[in-house]
């Protein structure tokens, strides 16, 4: 069961717990792919396609594994293997890469993620942990956060418990004082409790639970963890003010 009395800081996955990810995803390629098409259409076939484009990620994985973690170096990585398969201008890359990026930030928040976004950071500090690429201010949340931390930067993916530790430590509390909230039950879950923290599995789709490892609380959407804090007489106990500038964790 979840114990709000222990509770001095909350860290939030962003992808799939704060928005849908792969409309947004989607979106960002196919403007990719009409942006790229007049001027390396060898290269657009083959990042659009999706069998080739899952070939493309394989190899640049086999040979730059050490940026299997970093979405934004394996995405432009992508791109220029394309472009150096099709024998096309690989100047390209760059410029194809930043407007993917640009459209990879706008993003579609769930009803209930701003609400509580803004309910939270009234209560706490909030960091973000994440194995993608967002930009918190990019995407516009940036003043809801005291940190962010995300794969990229930091240099280890979740469910790796170093990520959730430099969070903790980026929130100024120890990791037994911290709620994880996210919707992947292992990168967020299980990940999280092994660093030592209570965990809230955002279960939007209603899937069942299949570890011996529970969460301390399953949601449906965030309003239910946030009437919880709202109930409890000690969920101020912890206020703070709103950050505007949150501070990115590398390791």
């Amino acid at each position: 069961m979840l114990d709000i009395s222990r509770i001095k800081a909350v860290t939030l996955d962003l992808d799939d717990t704060l928005w849908p990810i792969w409309p947004t995803i989607e979106r960002a390629e196919r403007a990719l792919n009409a942006w790229l098409a007049p001027q390396a259409p060898l290269a657009a076939r083959l990042i659009a396609d999706m069998p080739s484009r899952m070939g493309l990620r394989a190899q640049v994985e086999r040979l730059q594994p050490d940026i299997a973690h970093d979405m934004s170096a394996m995405r432009l990585a992508l791109i220029r293997l394309a472009l150096h398969q099709s024998a096309e201008d690989m100047g390209l890359a760059e410029p194809a890469f930043e407007l993917f990026y640009e459209h990879r930030m706008k993003v579609d928040f769930y009803e209930d993620a701003l609400p509580a976004l803004v309910f939270l950071a009234q209560r706490m500090p909030l960091v973000a942990v994440s194995n993608g690429n967002a930009d918190l201010h990019r995407v516009g949340i940036g003043a809801h956060f005291h940190a962010s931390v995300s794969a990229h930067e930091f240099g280890v993916p979740k469910p790796d418990v170093r990520i959730f530790h430099a969070a903790a430590r980026a929130a100024g509390v120890a990791a037994h004082e911290v709620l994880h909230v996210g919707d992947d039950a292992a990168l967020d879950v299980l990940g999280a409790c092994n660093a030592g923290m209570q965990t809230v599995w955002v279960n939007r789709g209603g899937h069942a639970w299949t570890h011996a490892v529970q969460p301390d609380l399953t949601v449906s959407e965030l309003g239910q963890l946030c009437v919880l804090f709202a109930e409890s007489p000690n969920a101020t106990a912890a206020s703070m003010p709103l950050r505007t500038a949150p501070s990115s964790v590398a390791g």
